[in-house]
Parts: C-alpha cells; structure tokens; sequence
C-alpha cells in the first residue's frame, strides 16, 4: 500500500572514505548531517584503519561497489547537497566525475583530502591529476587547507596575501569558487578565505583556539557546508553558518580527552531534529 506524505527530510550525501576512529571521514560527515538536522546518506569510497594517532592502512573499495552506492541513492533519495571526500585512487574520482554527469546534483562541496591530521598521506598521486581536471570544474565549491593549496597551486604560501594569489590560480584551473582555510598558519587568528569569480573575497576569521582536538576539521567544515545549502541557505550564507558550527564544535570539544593523539571535535554540543521539507 502506498502512503501519500507531505514532507521529506533534507537530504546531503557523502562520498568519502570511513575513519574507524571515528573523528574523521564518512562518521564526521554523517555526524555533521545529523547536527544540523540534514538526513545523510553515504558512499564509502575506502576503508582505513586509523585512530588519533594515524592511519596504519588504507583499503580502497571497487569502483563497481562505489558506483553502485552513488547510485543507489540518487536513483532513490532526493540529494540535495554532495560532499565529496577523500577519492583514494583515480579509477573512482572518474566513478564521481561521471556520477555527477549523470544526476547534476546541485551543490557540490569538494573537500580535496591529501594528508591527515597526523600527517599521513591519503591518496595516489595518479588520483590528483584526474580531481583537478575532472572534478574542480563540475564541483560548486573547493576547500583546501593550506598544505593542499600549496600543493594545488605549487606555490608556497606563509600569509592571507598569498593564500590570494593561490586561491586566483585555482580558480584559472577551473574551479568556480575556493575557500581557502587558514587554519595551519600562525597567528592570534584562524581566518578562513572565500573566493569566487564574481565576487569580492569573504574572509571569515575568529580568534585562535588553542587545542589539540583537531581530528576531522576539514571533514566537518565541508560537510557544515553541504548541510547549510541542503537546507537552502546560498554558498556565501551556508560558508559562514558552517564557519560558526566548527567553532563551537572546537571550542566544545577542546577540553575532552579522546584517545591519545589529535582527538575529535564535538559535533553534538547542540544538535538538531531532523528537518521537515514540504514535498
């Protein structure tokens, strides 16, 4: 018997590897979702075994099982945002690429994941050239940190200047919008950079916050992002929104041991219910 219904949740979906340490990856992006009231779907892309520590192994799952997640979902939910996470090997950030051809989902965060918390690399390099020519171009938004920025941009990059000039060379790239996060760079502030091609940069900035919980930043930021414009808010509106959510969730977590490393954010310092839409 079919049920006629009025609403629907929100509905953003993640492509990204899983973290068994559970601060990272597909269980920060899930927990992100469910913060802020956005039901989350997902897409496992690898398998790591890692903790606060580092990653001690990295299994990638077939392109076949991938595409099929991706699928599954688009055939059946309706997805109103895509964030993307770590694209272990090329032969799935091409799975994505065509994925994205195929359903033109409209807000599509990039989180161009290279290196972990702890210094670990996350992806082959034959992977890289195929996310800055396939993917940067059909993605709404990039969100580098400083060492892939510098990596992207083969710049060095010691200042908010030069987080600049890095940012325009992604853009001539193909990429149609850059938040560059500023994060790893000293000083009394962690200022975060939008740029666009249209629009005059948006630097969001607030004080530093001194803490080692910081297992899952990127992961989260980008999935704040993904949520907000789930939600309806406009790329600008959602960046600043989520820019507020990952400092209260650092400042809330700061105080907490978890493990004995880079430990997690607090993701639910003040969640959500899950948000009705009108179908």
């Amino acid at each position: 018997m079919k049920i006629n219904t009025t609403f629907r949740y929100p509905v953003a979906l993640t492509i990204a590897g899983s973290d068994s340490g559970g601060g990272a990856g597909i269980q920060a992006d899930l927990k992100t979702f469910s913060a802020l009231g956005v039901f989350g779907a997902s897409a496992i892309t690898s398998v790591t075994a890692q903790n606060t520590q580092g990653v001690r192994g990295i299994q990638a799952l077939s392109p076949e099982i991938v595409e099929g997640q991706i699928h599954a979902v688009f055939e059946d939910l309706t997805v109103d945002a895509v964030k993307i996470g770590m694209l272990h090997n090329r032969e799935v950030a091409r799975i994505v690429a065509g994925s994205i051809d195929r359903f033109s989902p409209s807000n599509i965060i990039l989180d161009p994941v290279m290196i972990s918390t702890s210094g670990s690399k996350l992806i082959e390099d034959e992977a890289i050239e195929v996310i800055v020519e396939e993917l940067f171009p059909r993605v709404t938004l990039i969100t580098p940190n400083i060492d892939e920025a510098v990596f992207l941009s083969g710049m060095p990059i010691r200042n908010e200047e030069e987080m600049g000039i890095a940012a325009q060379k992604l853009l001539a790239s193909g990429c149609r919008s850059v938040l560059m996060k500023g994060g790893h760079l000293e000083g009394k502030e962690m200022a975060d950079i939008l740029f666009t091609r249209d629009e005059a940069p948006l630097r969001l900035a607030v004080p530093t916050i001194h803490t080692q919980n910081t297992h899952g930043t990127g992961c989260t930021l980008s999935s704040a992002i993904a949520a907000y414009m789930a939600l309806g808010k406009e790329m600008p509106d959602a960046v600043q929104a989520a820019k507020d959510y990952i400092t209260a969730a650092l400042h809330a977590g700061a105080d907490v041991k978890t493990g004995h490393g880079y430990g997690p954010l607090n993701h639910f310092f003040d969640p959500v219910p899950l948000i009705k839409m009108e179908v």
